[in-house]
């Protein structure tokens, strides 16, 4: 089968692999040359071009399936809202009618729930700030555009590489910012590729699967689980002062009753403690 891939990042690379090891016959989109030259080793066949360039966009081949996984790139010069909104539009104009899968990559942030309620695919999506309300503002261009679309709402992705961004703040013994009784809602990536190849093949049309783990939980336990891993200190905190914004917020709880029910996916890693088993950079 044929595939193509708008978004060759962290997530969807992994997910050119498998359709390579499928045996699928794999585009990839891109802006760089150097990057089209990696994929091309790899066995994708790149394109050059830019979902906010429509001319470029003409050369898109016609595929089974389409993968729109485009993060925001901050050294860019465009706004998160042209490429997340007009250059999603722009893919779809070229595309969406000819393909019979089209996944599209969202996030979390679309719910606004902030006093740590259970939220599901059935939760209002009442994002209040501008990242969240830029992705639900997203996802609607979709199920205009392509009713038997599915969304993916993502919670937060680690893995392989990303687990290092306080590693040295905790050896350190710094004191960390932000509210640790805040809930985190993650996702290892190799799960999130399964949800991925899932969807493509027992998803809904037009279904919102939200993509998380099995369990929540607060950031202070996230950072304790991980100064254990890495030899570092139990993780200490900065103070919140009482009227602090942060100290409110304790976000969301994400459920993944229907990722695992409807899509069948058995999660590798279901909790985080799982995952930071499984990282290099955690026996280091």
């Amino acid at each position: 089968m044929r595939k193509l891939l708008i978004g060759c990042g962290y997530l969807g690379e992994r997910v050119a692999r498998e359709w390579l090891r499928q045996g699928d016959e794999v585009w990839a989109l891109t802006r760089s040359t150097a990057n089209a030259e990696r994929f091309a080793s790899l066995g994708l066949k790149p394109l050059i071009g830019d979902v906010l360039d429509p001319e470029s966009l003409r050369k898109l081949p016609t595929t089974e399936t389409v993968l729109y996984a485009v993060g925001f790139d901050r050294a860019g010069q465009a706004s998160k809202r042209a490429v997340y909104i007009d250059g999603l539009s722009n893919v779809l104009r070229e595309v969406g009618s000819t393909c019979e899968r089209f996944l599209y990559v969202s996030s979390t942030s679309v719910y606004g729930q902030d006093a740590g309620e259970l939220v599901d695919e059935n939760s209002p999506a009442n994002a209040t700030e501008e990242n969240g309300c830029i992705c639900r503002d997203a996802e609607a261009v979709v199920q205009q555009t392509k009713s038997t679309a599915n969304v993916l709402r993502l919670a937060g992705i680690y893995g392989p590489g990303r687990l290092l961004a306080r590693v040295e703040q905790l050896r350190r013994g710094d004191r960390l910012t932000g509210n640790p009784e805040a809930w985190l809602n993650l996702i290892h990536v190799d799960d999130a590729v399964r949800a991925v190849l899932a969807a493509e093949t027992r998803g809904v049309p037009g279904a919102t699967y939200l993509v998380c783990d099995d369990r929540p939980l607060h950031r202070r336990e996230y950072y304790a689980a991980l100064a254990e891993k890495v030899g570092a200190p139990p993780p200490q905190f900065e103070e919140l002062a009482a009227e602090a914004p942060e100290r409110r917020r304790l976000n969301k709880r994400c459920v993944n009753r229907r990722l695992r029910d409807e899509l069948r996916v058995e999660l590798q890693f279901p909790t985080v403690s799982d995952g930071l088993r499984s990282l290099p950079e955690a026996t280091r």
